[in-house]
């Protein structure tokens, strides 16, 4: 973890941070939330909000966009409870609501907001200012509307939530008996 601004990260005791993670400036990391290996969650020039049981997996990025002239707030990184997000993601400057999928590989840019139980497909990239409404999933590249989820799919992504809770407490363990 790294101080910049005068900001440090904020990591909720239950929360398991893997090593060779980064996290850097106004940062906050809710309960039972998972930020896996290698990733880099930088909040150096606005802030970042994971939200309970949220994961992030292995080589992600999270980071926002600046203030600037005319755009005050710029666009901070505010990730719900209960998401999921795959490998390798780019997310940036976005809202994921609660229960939000992104997929492997997935690109979510400037503005962008992803509703409660949607879904951005792995390899996707959503361009700046997109919004994915509850229920859907998209994919492509540019993302475009593809169809709505199942009832099945969406007790899945829970049940994705409940498994990586569950393998960040184990890999936690595993780190304190090296």
């Amino acid at each position: 973890m790294l101080t910049f601004g005068g900001r440090t990260p904020l990591v909720h005791q239950s929360a398991f941070v893997a090593p060779g993670a980064q996290l850097i400036g106004d940062v906050e990391i809710g309960p039972d939330a998972s930020i896996w290996y290698n990733c880099v969650v930088r909040g150096d020039v606005n802030r970042i909000r994971v939200g309970a049981r949220t994961n992030i997996q292995d080589g992600s990025v999270i980071h926002v966009d600046s203030p600037k002239s005319g755009d005050e707030e710029g666009h901070p990184t505010i990730i719900g409870e209960d998401v999921l997000i795959g490998h390798l993601a780019m997310v940036h400057g976005c809202v994921l609501h609660d229960r939000a999928f992104v997929g492997l590989g997935a690109i979510v840019m400037d503005g962008c907001e992803i509703e409660s139980d949607a879904m951005l497909a792995a390899g996707a990239m959503l361009t700046p200012g997109k919004r994915i409404p509850s229920g859907q999933l998209w994919a492509g590249r540019p993302a475009k509307y593809v169809r709505d989820l199942t009832a099945e799919e969406l007790a899945g992504q829970q049940a994705g939530v409940a498994h990586y809770v569950a393998l960040a407490r184990a890999h936690s363990e595993a780190l304190k008996n090296r």
